[in-house]
C-alpha cells in the first residue's frame, strides 16, 4: 500500500475510479474503503507488527499488503470476527497467487489472534513509546510537531489525523436559504444533520452530513443548493471579507470552494477572476459554478501582463497581465499537513525539503499577486499547512521587501486547538 502513495494521484483518486467500474453494494463499497483508507493510514503500525513476526524479514510488497488487510481486520475492525478476517485473509492470499505461503499467513494472523489482548497493550504503550510508530506517522513529521507543540498536543494531532473525516455542507445562498434546504433534507432526501458554530463562520452556514445518501443522487446536491466544504477552507475567505461590486482574483482557485463562496457573498454583484495553474482543474470551477448558479467569475484570459515567478505557476500560466484588483485571495499550494486526515497516503508521499521548495514557490505566487492589487486593496494569503515555514515566514519574509503593504489580521488553525482542519490565512493591506 506504501508503494502505491508514491504514485502521482492520490489514493481517494484511484479507489473512486476502481470502484466507478465494480458491481459492489453499497456495504461492499464502503468497507472497500474502510480496508483501502485504514491500512494506509496505519501501514507503519502494521508493518511493526509483522516484522515481530518474521523476525523483521522483509515480504513481497503483494504479500506484505496481504498481512496488513488481515491484521487491520483483527486489531481495528471489531464488526469482523477474528476467525472470519483470518480465513478470508488466507484465501486472499491463495488468490493473489501466495498458496505456498497460506500456511505462513495463517500461522502469523492466529498467532495474534490468541495474543489479542496482550498486542492491544503493546500497541497503546508503543503510542506513548514511539508515537510515530503508535500512530503511524513517519518519524521526522512526528519530530517537527513535538518540536513545535510538545508532545500532548502531538499525540492529539496523530490522533486526529488517523480519525476519517466528516464531511460538511455550505448552504448555497445564491439559491435557497438553510431553512429550506433543511426542510427538503429532513422531509424528501432522508439526510441526518448537525449544525456547525465556529466563530469565523456565519449562523447556519455550514452543517454537518452524519448521514446521507450519495451525493449523485440528491436533488439538492445536483441543483446546487449546497457545497461540500470543511469550515476551515472559510476562514481565508473572511479574512478576505469581499463586497458585492468589486473586482476579485482567485489567483489558485481550483476546484472552486472558497471562489463560488466568494461569489456567494457578492451576491453575483462584482467580477470574480479565477485562476489556476491546470486548465483541467479550472474545468472543475466551471462545472461548479454552474451547478450553484454563480455567473460573476471569469475564466477568460485577461490581457495586461505580470509573469509569474513560481516554477508551477509559469508552465500554465506564462506571462498574464491583469488590471488591478481590489482583493486578491492567494491559497498556495502547500503541503497540506493540516487536512492529512482528507488525503489517507499524504503522510508517505511527504519529504521535508519539500517545505523548503515549497515555501520559495509560495513566496513567489505571493509576490506575482501582490502586483495587480489596488492602493487600499486587500492581498489574502492562507494554506492548508501547519507548518510556520508556509505561512507566518512567507508573510514575514514578503513584509519585509514590500514595505508597501502591512498585516492586517492573520490567524491559524489547528486541528487539536479548533476541532477542525489545520488552515492559516494573513490579511495584508496595500497602504500605497
Amino acid at each position: 500500500m506504501r508503494q502505491h502513495a508514491r504514485g502521482g494521484e492520490f489514493i481517494e483518486t484511484l479507489l473512486d475510479s476502481a470502484l466507478a467500474r465494480a458491481q459492489l453494494s453499497a456495504a461492499d463499497r464502503h468497507l472497500c474503503q474502510e480496508l483501502t483508507f485504514g491500512v494506509i493510514r496505519w501501514c507503519a503500525t502494521l508493518d511493526w507488527l509483522i516484522a515481530r513476526k518474521t523476525a523483521g524479514r522483509s515480504q513481497k510488497p503483494a504479500l506484505q499488503d496481504v498481512l496488513r488487510l488481515g491484521l487491520y481486520q483483527i486489531f481495528w475492525l471489531d464488526r469482523i470476527p477474528g476467525h472470519a478476517a483470518v480465513h478470508e485473509t488466507v484465501e486472499l492470499a491463495k488468490r493473489q497467487g501466495f498458496g505456498a505461503q497460506a500456511g505462513f499467513v495463517n500461522a502469523v494472523l492466529r498467532g495474534y489472534l490468541r495474543e489479542a489482548d496482550a498486542t492491544r497493550k503493546l500497541l497503546a504503550n508503543l503510542q506513548s513509546a514511539q508515537p510515530h510508530l503508535g500512530w503511524s506517522h513517519p518519524e521526522w513529521l512526528v519530530t517537527r510537531w513535538r518540536q513545535l507543540w510538545g508532545m500532548e498536543h502531538t499525540i492529539r494531532l496523530l490522533e486526529w489525523n488517523n480519525t476519517p473525516p466528516k464531511t460538511f455542507a455550505r448552504v448555497n445562498t445564491l439559491k435557497t436559504d438553510a431553512g429550506k434546504l433543511l426542510e427538503r433534507w429532513r422531509q424528501m432526501e432522508n439526510v441526518e444533520y448537525d449544525f456547525v458554530h465556529r466563530d469565523w463562520l456565519a449562523e447556519n452556514l455550514i452543517f454537518e452530513l452524519k448521514a446521507h445518501p450519495p451525493l449523485a443522487r440528491m436533488g439538492s446536491f445536483r441543483d446546487g443548493w449546497f457545497y461540500v466544504q470543511d469550515p476551515s477552507t472559510l476562514l481565508a475567505v473572511q479574512l478576505l471579507a469581499p463586497q458585492p461590486g468589486e473586482t476579485i482574483l482567485d489567483y489558485c482557485a481550483a476546484p472552486g470552494g472558497k471562489t463560488t463562496f466568494i461569489a456567494q457573498l457578492l451576491h453575483n454583484q462584482g467580477r470574480i477572476v479565477a485562476r489556476d495553474v491546470s486548465e483541467a482543474r479550472l474545468g472543475l470551477i466551471q462545472d461548479n459554478c454552474r451547478r450553484l448558479g454563480v455567473t460573476c467569475v471569469d475564466f477568460s484570459r485577461p490581457s495586461a501582463s505580470v509573469e509569474a515567478t513560481s516554477a508551477t505557476t509559469r508552465d500554465a500560466l506564462h506571462t498574464v497581465t491583469f488590471p488591478a484588483f481590489d482583493r486578491v485571495l492567494v491559497d498556495a499550494p502547500c503541503s497540506n499537513t493540516g487536512v492529512i486526515r482528507r488525503r489517507v497516503d499524504l503522510r508517505w508521499r511527504l519529504r521535508p525539503e519539500e517545505i523548503e521548495r515549497l515555501r520559495k514557490s509560495q513566496l513567489a505566487l505571493l509576490t506575482d499577486a501582490a502586483a495587480v492589487v489596488k492602493p487600499g486593496g486587500l492581498l489574502v494569503y492562507s494554506t492548508c499547512s501547519l507548518e510556520p515555514e508556509e505561512n507566518q515566514d512567507v508573510v514575514k519574509q514578503f513584509l519585509a521587501t514590500h514595505p508597501e503593504f502591512q498585516l492586517a489580521s492573520e490567524r491559524k488553525l489547528l486541528p487539536f486547538a479548533d476541532d477542525t482542519d489545520g488552515a492559516y490565512a494573513a490579511a495584508l493591506r496595500k497602504t500605497r
